[in-house]
């Protein structure tokens, strides 16, 4: 199975930040071919909201919706089942930081 690993962070974290190196989380994964992909992404700030009403092309600057948490990653997956996700989710450094996010790759029936 397939999933999308959000990293979630809060604008405002409440606690001391976790320095773990996340490269001792990304290594072992890369290695087992366990972590397809990941990437950090830039600032919410550098985003487009892209938008097609009555025909026209809108496409307007910065994050679409306020809000506290903003999403500063991701990760995709390739795993036998939930449980395995989960159990590699929560040696992300972000679990501890922030909050990590798993949601399957849809299947499409063949």
């Amino acid at each position: 199975m397939k999933y999308m690993m959000f990293v979630v962070t809060s604008l405002e974290p409440d606690a001391e930040t976790d320095e773990s190196d996340v490269d001792l989380w990304v290594d072992p994964l890369d290695a087992s071919g366990k972590r397809v992909i990941g990437e950090v992404l830039a600032p919410q700030a550098d985003s487009t909201v892209v938008k097609v009403r009555g025909g026209k092309v809108l496409t307007s600057r910065g994050p679409y919706v306020e809000t506290a948490e903003v999403i500063c990653g991701f990760d995709i997956l390739e795993v036998e089942d939930l449980e395995e996700a989960i159990e590699i989710a929560s040696r992300h450094p972000m679990a501890r930081n922030g909050q990590l996010e798993l949601r399957p790759f849809m299947v499409w029936d063949q």
